[in-house]
């Protein structure tokens, strides 16, 4: 693909990182407002429990409290991002520990957690489940009796009162393909709840404005889908409400849900001042919307000769207690249960339950880390049984180039083949296996393995608006709705501007929009920012580009066809070459061009990753050790080298700490890891040397030059190919995440004798 690009593909640094490095950037929780007061929520202690009375009186006379609201004080209206099954503040039932039951607002924080502790409210306890299988047997107390009757939910019937949705997906006839089977292996893993670890924990600020329109300062990476769930969750029409821009500190997928917003509002209603609610640590990891945890089985059939004849799989996930903070009607997670392998017959039953625990939503690449790990696990467990090298094993029934995949999309251009290839080569994965020196002298029983695991994800597709305008004394400034998430996806709009208009790209103003905005924008997430956002700027800029490129063919009789726009001036073999402002200010002293770009997701373009891990495990204490990783990426053009591989780093982290170390504790419901050092995320001394070999695919993606999506691609694989390693240097399987010492002895001393 071509490389002639100015600014595109080039390893420039953040066009924001100063205002970010010096504190010049604000946050939600920077914001100081004329009269702000201090919300904070009082929470459940219980899992499941009936509210039989509130008693607020003493707390609503301590001095310095403004305001002190129970759900009898505000609408039951149910809210969500889709399913509306979430009471804004508990009226008659709580259903996990940190579900909220009254807010206050006050002058400060202190004195409003001192108005929390004055409430008082009678709980009747109520039987709760924990266990999503459980949650599906007869004997399970029904925790939404009135599901039916929510909004936004799922159209199918519900088979269990527990299960909030299924999904089905499949090809061909699994009874079928079991029958031409060998062989046939089932297991069953189990996978955690996961934090998303950004941070800057949920903020909002929530002003009822003088003209009665709530105005709203949140980090929230989908302002129009939140400007939608507020107008139905407080009853103003969306018009009348307006979420202004403001810098989000990380994301990972978890800061698209409202949190604290609806009550906010009814705060800010109740006093007449504007109000601010920042959930603390504690809350976040309480009662936030971390990764579903799943319990996942697995049915496969397979020839002597190792190829897949079936696969049935049978997945879990636990949404807790409410399923509002998911963006989805119904179920999307699964999806990839099969793998990217070549079968003809394949069933995937996918479900979503409701239990007493913190509220599920999405984290990146939502549902592919749980069932990539059950998947490719598999994969090793099979080919070890079978006496076969997992890499042969997976080359063996990969889908190649040109066949179907294996829901039955024609896959164009599919790299799998070339990309576990690269790994392979990269990784140096039939080498010799060494224990390092530092570990053979320390005394354990060190045992060296490797281990591989592919996947293949989608690029993301929705709607996007931008304008860009040049000004006459050349300065360009490009608006967008898209709120950046930390991920650096406005350096990258700006490096397509950059490229279209000739200007260095950290010279282009870039202006964020509110709602009042612009129509409509999906947001964030998903794999579509490059894509969507991009296609928009794209067109905005090329829009502004003809415009330029006609005025300058009018004012000076150049050919428009060879006007050339670089380093700010616009130019035509043969002639004098104008100033961007120059030539701008002869059109009036302005020049615009905006463009809307909307696309639906394309089934037929997909993007593989395939990774390598080189673990050592000590058979005498259980602790593993991951020596070295390496990613193979399927990618299209690069727009930016340092934030491309930015994004491959951070992902294998995540990964790993999903793998090793993340997991939400709970006791009877309760979660007992309720700080980031007992949660344990993985810091940079936990991070083994990281090695990537790009695999371009020719012909590339959707995005602006050829883009592909890298977003949520390296983090799904990680997990399985770290425990198909220790697998290769113990033979002991380790089934649930995360793989700890406690998990790898007891695997071991499982293994027969």
């Amino acid at each position: 693909m071509t490389t002639s690009y100015q600014t595109i593909g080039q390893p420039v640094s953040r066009a924001e990182g100063p205002d970010k490095v010096t504190g010049a950037a604000l946050y939600t929780a920077d914001l100081n407002l004329p009269g702000l007061l201090a919300g904070k929520c009082l929470r459940s202690p219980y899992p499941h429990a009936r509210i039989k009375s509130i008693d607020a009186s003493a707390a609503r006379r301590l001095p310095g409290v403004r305001a002190v609201l129970t759900g009898q004080d505000i609408p039951e209206n149910l809210v969500g991002r889709m399913l509306r099954d979430f009471p804004m503040l508990a009226k008659d039932v709580v259903r996990f520990v940190g579900q909220k039951v009254a807010a206050v607002a006050a002058d400060d924080l202190d004195i409003a957690q001192h108005a929390l502790n004055l409430i008082e409210v009678d709980y009747e306890e109520l039987p709760a489940v924990f266990d999503p299988v459980e949650a599906l047997e007869a004997y399970a107390p029904v925790l939404h009796p009135n599901f039916m009757k929510y909004a936004g939910r799922a159209d199918d019937p519900q088979e269990h009162p527990n299960a909030m949705a299924r999904a089905t997906w499949g090809i061909g006839n699994v009874a079928e393909g079991f029958a031409q089977a060998d062989y046939i292996f089932e297991h069953t893993f189990r996978t955690p709840h996961q934090h998303q670890g950004y941070i800057e924990p949920h903020a909002v600020i929530a002003q009822v404005d003088g003209q009665g329109r709530l105005q709203m300062w949140v980090n929230c990476k989908t302002p129009f889908l939140l400007r939608r769930q507020l107008s139905e969750g407080i009853g103003l029409p969306q018009d009348r409400i307006r979420i202004n821009p403001i810098n989000i500190g990380g994301d990972f997928g978890g800061k698209g849900s409202f949190m604290d917003s609806h009550v906010a509002y009814w705060l800010s209603k109740a006093t007449g001042r504007p109000v601010r609610m920042v959930m603390n640590y504690i809350e976040e990891l309480m009662a936030a919307n971390p990764r579903h945890p799943a319990v996942m089985t697995f049915k496969t059939g397979v020839k002597r000769d190792g190829t897949i004849t079936a696969r049935h799989a049978r997945l879990i996930f636990d949404s807790g207690a409410y399923g509002a903070f998911r963006p989805q009607k119904g179920i999307t997670y699964g999806i990839g249960a099969i793998g990217p392998y070549r079968m003809e017959h394949s069933q995937i039953d996918s479900y979503l339950v409701y239990t007493n625990k913190v509220p599920c939503g999405n984290m990146r690449a939502p549902g592919a880390p749980q069932s990539t790990f059950a998947s490719e696990c598999q994969i090793d467990l099979i080919a070890r049984e079978l006496g076969m090298d997992p890499y042969q094993f997976r080359l063996h029934n990969l889908v190649r180039d040109g066949e179907e995949s294996p829901l039955g999309h024609h896959w164009r251009n599919f790299m799998g083949k070339p990309t576990l290839d690269a790994a392979v080569r990269e990784a140096g994965y039939q080498a010799p296996k060494m224990t390092p020196p530092d570990l053979a002298a320390d005394g354990g029983d060190w045992k060296v393995g490797r281990g591989i695991a592919v996947c293949e994800r989608h690029v993301g597709a929705g709607s996007s608006t931008a304008k860009i305008s040049v000004d006459g004394q050349g300065q360009v400034t490009l608006y967008t709705p898209l709120q950046d998430t930390g991920a650096g996806f406005y350096t990258m709009l700006r490096q397509v501007v950059s490229e279209e208009l000739g200007v260095p790209y950290n010279e282009v103003s870039l202006v964020p929009w509110s709602t009042d905005d612009a129509r409509f924008d999906s947001g964030v997430g998903g794999s579509r920012v490059t894509h969507v956002g991009g296609q928009a700027v794209y067109g905005a800029a090329r829009a502004v580009r003809a415009k330029l490129a006609a005025l300058a063919a009018d004012l000076y009789g150049w050919p428009e066809s060879q006007v050339v726009f670089k380093e700010s001036m616009v130019a035509a073999a043969g002639h004098q070459a104008v100033s961007l402002g120059a030539l701008a200010a002869r059109s009036g002293g302005l020049v615009e061009g905006d463009f809307t770009y909307d696309s639906e997701r394309d089934e037929d373009l997909t993007c593989f990753t395939a990774q390598v891990a080189e673990v050592a495990v000590d058979r005498e204490t259980g602790q593993v050790k991951v020596l070295n990783f390496t990613t193979a990426q399927d990618v299209g053009t690069v727009l930016n080298p340092q934030a491309h591989q930015g994004q491959i780093d951070g992902g294998v982290m995540q990964g790993l700490g999903y793998a090793l170390l993340e997991e939400l504790k709970h006791e009877d419901g309760r979660i007992s890891t309720l700080t980031f050092g007992e949660y344990k995320m993985p810091t940079i001394a936990d991070i083994p040397p990281l090695r990537t070999v790009l695999v371009q695919s020719q012909s590339g993606g959707p995005s602006p030059y050829g883009g592909k999506a890298i977003g949520e691609q390296p983090i799904s694989a990680v997990a399985p190919a770290i425990a198909n390693a220790v697998l290769d240097a113990v033979g002991a399987s380790v089934t649930q995440l995360p793989i700890t010492a406690e998990r790898v002895l007891q695997a071991l001393r499982s293994q027969p004798a």
